[in-house]
Order: C-alpha cells, then structure tokens, then sequence
C-alpha cells in the first residue's frame, strides 16, 4: 500500500512535504502543495442549518470561503479560540476551504518508507481521511486527505445555505 500512498501523491522521490498542526495535543500534517495560505483566527459568519462542524464562512479577498472546524469534525472536546488558533487554507478540487486549528506546527519532509498504513479503525464518516501514519523517530503524524476529509456534500450544503 505504500508504493499506492506514494504514487496518489505524485511522488517523484522518497520525501513528501506535510504541513503538522495539532488538534488536542495530537499532531496532524496535509500535503503543502494543497495548502494555499495559514491565517491568524479571524471573523466567520454563521450559516443557518450547515452540518456542526462548519462554524460558517469568511471573506478572503473577495472570495466566500467556508470554515471547518477539525475540532468539532473529529468529534473531539470544543476549545476556546485563542491566540495560537489558525485557519488553514486548503485547495480541495476547485473549491477554497478553510480549516481551523489548534496551533500550526512545521513542515515536515517525510520519507515515503516511513509512512504506514491507517489503522482500520481510524474513520471520518463513511470512509477514512487518514491516509496514513508518518513515523518520524518518536513522532507520529496523522496524514490526513484533504477531499474526504472536507467531504464534498458538506461543500454544497454549505453553498447552498449560503447562496
């Protein structure tokens, strides 16, 4: 599966670039080159009846961009926004989405044979958005895909309330 996990990301060597952030004092990466730009936590406006995990959208230069917040995504317990929340940026297809975090941490280049398979059990809704564990001496960093992670109905629910 390793050489599958490589070839998906369009590996033309054995690094692959990852953007870490931390959720609840666990480390998490996403593909730099799917990461548009890292924003301090600023003003969401609220959209009625979107899925509890979008906290709403923002303005960025012109473009309404809608906000999730991977807290809530993962089901994990809510925390204040402080100082150190970011919202990421991401590409994901043709649509602009923002993630907001914990904290952002490093980018890391991670050698594609130190990268496992997901746990089994490891899902977001129907299917896994783990891609796989980067091992990093002690460290262990979640991979995350940004597609399934998003989720394309969420997306669209979003747009439409928002329309």
């Amino acid at each position: 599966m390793q050489d599958t996990l490589a070839n998906d990301r369009g590996a033309a060597d054995d690094n692959s670039q990852f953007l870490t952030f931390t959720l609840q004092n666990e480390e998490y990466g996403i593909e730099i080159l799917r990461v548009q730009e890292i924003k301090g936590f600023s003003k969401i406006t609220p959209i009625p009846n979107a899925p509890s995990f979008v906290r709403g959208v923002m303005n960025l230069r012109g473009t309404v961009v809608p906000i999730i917040d991977l807290r809530a995504r993962f089901e994990m317990t809510e925390k204040e926004y402080d100082q150190f929340t970011c919202i990421i940026v991401v590409n994901v297809g043709n649509r602009v989405v923002g993630l907001v975090v914990d904290t952002v941490s490093d980018v890391l280049n991670i050698p594609t044979d130190a990268i496992a398979d997901p746990p089994e059990l490891a899902s977001c809704g129907e299917s896994s958005c783990i891609t796989g564990m980067g091992k990093l001496g002690e460290r262990i960093v979640m991979l995350l895909d940004t597609g399934r992670l998003v989720g394309a109905e969420s997306l669209e629910q979003v747009e439409v309330s928002a329309a």
